[in-house]
């Protein structure tokens, strides 16, 4: 019994039954000369695919997927190529045994990670704020399900920064002049780069760290559009009525932010040489043009007032800096560098030179142990820039410490600290000797 697969002339005859020699000879009278025929014992067995010639469809949640990652590319306006690499990642991470049998909720995140993905390796800002608000999804479901799919597809997608989605941001605000009147309208070239400029300076003084990044894109986007015309009518505008006139939805821990750049602002307002009034975060806004013009300059001076103070409050004092306080150059000697000696041996030569106290030194300071020393309860006071965690530390909750009980005539005594106090034999026959021998020389010295 076999089973015979042969084409003639581009058709596909399929059967089972006894083929002879004769039936074969006929075949290639019949037109079939040069044909491919395949005989197959009836033991094995043939796939539908191989049969019937067709190829899989794809199933409906599959097709209704893909549709779905289309819609979310054009809500988003991305073009074509970030389209279809989405797409693509799509398929690859839908028939994966990770994400095969999984929830349709979380098949649904699932296309538009695939989407943050491509618009992050084809450089197209965007947040995971925006695609979990296109989804209507948990922000912390779309990070899991977005690292579970870079790390099954081995993608190296880079982290995209603040700045770098600025411009896209600024886009999203109607302030432009078909929207608000002449005397409101800005345009979004020059709102994004005073945005970008304050962002930057939020960055280099600690404010975005461990923050969410919409929240600090509105507060720089509000005090930029603010100080690109400071007049009554914008200084009088709250950050609800501005959102209000550009379309947005606000934020409330913009409010927050808005307050800490002013204060960074103040800090460096204080140290322009021109400025002879006094700054103060309700007329630091005026000063915001020249403060980014400057805000390299006026950090660095800024810096040095600080430590300058710093000093002078010590010296009033009379209390020491720690060592942590004072420059690399007072702790350690200088080491002359010649073309022979590598940086690696001048950094063991430092290190040996720091660990050698000083010959004029106290060495008793330097043989404390730091379990001693008692650490300043918070160091971000004493700084002029730290980050948001130490200035406004979190309090915890102290551990409640036993309380001293009155030890009692009375109380029972445990067996335990029975037997420490009763002597071992050893111990009894050595009390006993030295007991004689004391007998022993008192009675000679009488």
């Amino acid at each position: 019994m076999l089973l015979f697969l042969f084409s003639c002339k581009d058709k596909l005859f399929t059967g089972s039954g006894y083929l002879s020699l004769k039936h074969m000879s006929s075949l290639n009278t019949r037109g079939c000369q040069g044909q491919e025929i395949l005989l197959l014992c009836a033991n094995d067995t043939v796939s539908y695919s191989n049969s019937t010639a067709v190829s899989k469809k794809p199933c409906m949640n599959l097709i209704k997927g893909l549709q779905r990652v289309k819609a979310i590319c054009r809500t988003l306006r991305v073009n074509s190529a970030i389209e279809d690499l989405s797409q693509t990642y799509y398929k690859q991470a839908y028939q994966h045994d990770h994400f095969f049998k999984v929830k349709l909720q979380k098949k649904e995140v699932l296309g538009g990670c695939c989407v943050l993905v491509s618009c992050r390796l084809l450089n197209w800002p965007i947040t995971m704020g925006t695609i979990s608000c296109v989804l209507d999804a948990d922000v912390a479901v779309v990070g899991t399900i977005y690292q579970e799919m870079i790390k099954i597809l081995c993608i190296e997608a880079p982290i995209t920064n603040v700045t770098d989605i600025m411009e896209a941001h600024c886009q999203e605000y109607k302030i432009s002049l078909p929207h608000v009147p002449e005397e409101l309208a800005e345009s979004s070239k020059d709102l994004t780069k005073h945005a970008v400029a304050l962002v930057e300076l939020a960055a280099d003084s600690w404010i975005v760290t461990g923050r969410r990044p919409v929240s600090i894109m509105m507060a720089a986007v509000y005090l930029a559009w603010q100080s690109l015309k400071p007049n009554k009518q914008r200084l009088k505008f709250s950050l609800d009525k501005f959102c209000q006139i550009a379309k947005i939805d606000k934020h409330k821990p913009a409010l927050k932010r808005i307050a800490e750049i002013k204060q960074v602002l103040c800090k460096l307002g204080k140290e322009i040489p021109w400025v002879k009034e006094e700054v103060t975060p309700d007329n630091v806004v005026r000063q915001i043009e020249d403060i980014l013009k400057y805000r390299y300059a006026l950090l660095r001076r800024a810096l040095r007032t600080h430590e300058d103070t710093l000093l002078a409050e010590c010296q009033v004092s009379g209390v020491e800096l720690l060592p942590e306080d004072t420059a690399p150059s007072q702790n350690s000697k200088p080491v002359d560098q010649t073309p022979h000696t590598s940086s690696i041996e001048q950094d063991g030569q430092n290190v040996e030179t720091e660990k050698q106290p000083e010959d004029g030194g106290d060495k008793s300071e330097h043989s404390v142990p730091q379990e001693h020393k008692v650490p300043e309860p918070n160091w971000g006071k004493r700084e002029l820039f730290a980050p948001p965690c130490v200035v406004n530390p979190k309090k915890r909750r102290r551990a409640a410490q036993p309380q001293m009980r009155d030890v009692a005539s009375d109380e029972e005594i445990s067996d335990s600290e029975i037997d420490s106090y009763i002597r071992s034999p050893q111990e009894a026959r050595d009390f006993a000797l030295s007991q004689k021998l004391l007998s022993l020389s008192d009675s000679k010295k009488s």
